[in-house]
């Protein structure tokens, strides 16, 4: 056992080491519901650092074979995946350099926020589209980390539809480039007599001899983080071969990531609303339907809880929405208050996002989809153009208020991001919910992107109740086995975690988490880069590191 890490680690890095009592503390939490203390978090500065920590590591290994590094950016991760119990490497501090704007290309460190990317990509009239609802707090590393996705991905899919390139140090303390490559690219590749050429010949291998199971083992959804995507990594019709579709999602499980070159898409000039309050969920098959027929930008969704609760903390929701102030949002309000007044709570609200450069097309659009929902009778209202911001401050912001506001409930987000095909939702989303409330003691919140079939649900519990940290795994098994009936994934953008990553042998089978198990082991046969995800999971190992309290 190594009793002086922090001094070692200082000696060996011009970045920051902190092992105080309040750091540790800070950082032995994510945005999920577990608690990890590591021995030290460290700041490097710069790829030198990163290089010096891997070796550290490696020459420590033999003698403390629980030495490990997990790198963590806004530490916004809800199954687990930014904790760790040895070392854990912070990016926002000083890998947060201005991203770089080339044409439709950036070139962006993990360290970035999210809200600072936005900024500079916006000068340009661009945008990332897999943003996901916590863009204000998330930062890039977690957004590649995860294959990210949000209100956008309906239309433009997932982070790893957009990765053009990836600048990586791998376990032998070397930067290496990924990229797509061409046939003849790879050849070269393979032909090396170095590390990196038994990276890909063994990579190349391994999807070669298990092309079809792999291929059969993709899951039949629009949106996926579960596991190594070993499927997207060989296009066979175009003889390319990219190893970015393995890194991203991969939490940092394969190394460290030191920038990404990550493809934009030009801002639309107008957007459209449409907005549903559905009483009860009899209909939402055939409004799914409809809707998607027209090809919305954006489909999402929320309960009459997430509702309640932004009526309940009504000033901080007009805090979100800007300058306009108080009563001028209690305003905009109004017809909301009226309607709930008059009609009652509505079950489920349901947001449709039309975006164009040609506002007829968009009203057009609004006007075949008022039609088409006619006979299903939902109550509508049309929001355009700036009006439909205070939708979205209620659809995004609803996890952060859960977590602060709730008096003696805390978020327990374990069952939050399952995908099932939109033609399956109601009936699954009628079954989850039945189970959850055969347990009292936990409350919940829906919300989710109904385009894509891809729901959040987050509990609301007292932690210390013994029933809750009973009840928790047994839930998981009810729904997830729920999931996996209706051909789903148990994560669509959340990722695998401390959380998931024991269910992925119920979700894949034995033969594909062995393809898994010998990928972390081409990249990481000394576990050296976060332990714990995406492979080797123990739910053990997460039920006894459930958060005691907040």
């Amino acid at each position: 056992m190594i009793t002086s890490l922090p001094e070692e680690l200082k000696k060996i890095i011009k970045g920051d080491v902190s092992s105080d009592n309040q750091t540790l503390k800070d950082y032995s939490h994510d945005y999920s519901l577990f608690e990890v203390k590591s021995k030290a978090v460290v700041f490097p500065k710069d790829a030198q650092d990163l290089k010096a920590l891997i070796k550290y590591v490696k020459d420590n290994k033999k003698n403390d074979p629980a030495l490990s590094l997990t790198a963590r950016a806004a530490g916004t991760d809800m199954g687990g995946g930014a904790i760790n119990d040895s070392i854990l490497v912070e990016f926002t501090r000083y890998f947060n350099h201005t991203p770089q704007v080339i044409g439709d290309i950036v070139t962006t460190e993990p360290g970035v926020f999210y809200r600072d990317f936005e900024k500079e990509t916006l000068k340009h009239n661009l945008l990332f589209p897999s943003y996901p609802a916590s863009r204000e707090i998330c930062a890039m590393g977690g957004i590649l980390n995860n294959n990210s996705g949000g209100e956008k991905s309906l239309q433009y899919g997932k982070t790893e539809k957009y990765i053009r390139k990836m600048k990586v140090i791998l376990r032998d303390g070397n930067v290496y480039e990924l990229k797509k490559l061409s046939e003849k690219e790879l050849r070269e590749k393979l032909s090396l007599q170095t590390f990196e050429g038994e990276i890909y010949q063994k990579m190349h291998k391994l999807i070669i001899d298990n092309y079809d199971d792999i291929l059969k083992a993709k899951p039949d959804v629009s949106k996926n983080s579960a596991g190594y995507y070993l499927w997207n990594i060989y296009d066979k019709a175009n003889k390319t071969f990219d190893l970015t579709q393995l890194w991203v999602g991969a939490q940092g499980t394969l190394g460290f990531l030191l920038e990404a070159d990550v493809q934009l898409v030009p801002v639309h000039k107008h957007r459209d609303m449409m907005v549903l309050f559905l009483h009860d969920l009899s209909h939402l098959n055939e409004i799914i339907k409809e809707v998607l027929s027209l090809s919305p930008e954006s489909f999402e969704a929320y309960d009459d809880s997430t509702l309640k609760l932004a009526l309940k903390f009504f000033p901080e929701f007009a805090k979100l929405l800007g300058t306009r102030g108080i009563i001028q949002t209690g305003i905009s309000f109004l017809p909301e208050f009226l309607m709930i007044l008059f009609g009652g709570m509505p079950k489920l609200i349901l947001q449709v996002d039309f975006t164009g450069d040609n506002i007829e097309d968009l009203q057009n659009k609004i006007r075949q989809l008022k039609e088409k929902l006619k006979p299903l009778h939902p109550k509508i209202r049309v929001a355009l153009e700036d009006q439909e911001k205070k939708y979205w401050a209620i659809r995004r912001e609803s996890f952060n208020l859960l977590r602060q506001k709730v008096r003696n409930k805390h978020t327990a987000p374990f069952i939050d991001d399952f995908v099932v095909k939109p033609e399956y939702l109601a009936k699954v989303l009628l079954e989850v919910i039945k189970i959850i409330k055969k347990h009292p003691e936990f409350m919940y919140t829906i919300a989710g992107h109904v385009g894509d079939g891809n729901f959040h649900i987050i509990p609301l519990v007292d932690i210390t109740n013994p029933n809750v940290r009973k009840f928790i795994p047994i839930i998981a098994d009810q729904i997830y086995d729920l999931v996996i009936k209706y051909h789903g994934s148990i994560t669509g953008e959340h990722n695998d975690g401390l959380i998931r990553t024991p269910y992925l042998k119920r979700m894949y089978g034995e033969k594909i988490i062995k393809l898994f198990e010998a990928t972390k082991n081409i990249f990481d046969p000394d576990n050296i880069f976060n332990p714990h995800k995406k492979v080797f999971g123990d739910l053990s190992y997460a039920m006894n590191h459930l958060r005691q309290n907040w």
